[in-house]
């Protein structure tokens, strides 16, 4: 069964650029992993600071193993202090 994953991260006040900058890094290397179907960036027309992630992957374990992967330590490192919050929803198309 398919998982589809809806991430919302909000980028504290001035820091909207640098946390576009390095969400924009997450894409091509994730849509080569295993199991990644879609991997789509957004952000919200009305406010600059609220990017959203809509991934589809294959199983929950290829996206857990997505979870772990050195270019997501990479970008956590990189906004330390950058984002004011982070919310992930794990969803199951009806």
């Amino acid at each position: 069964m398919t998982l589809t994953i809806v991430a919302n991260i909000h980028a504290a006040k001035g820091k909207e650029d640098l946390v576009k900058a390095e969400l924009e890094k997450l894409i091509d290397v994730t849509r080569a992993e295993a199991g990644c179907l879609q991997y789509d960036l957004h952000v919200d027309n009305e406010n600059p600071a609220h990017f959203m992630f809509y991934e589809n992957w294959e199983t929950r374990e290829l996206w857990q193993e997505h979870m772990s992967a050195p270019h997501l330590a990479a970008y956590m490192v990189a906004t330390e202090g950058a984002v004011d919050a982070f919310t992930v929803n794990e969803m199951t198309r009806i």
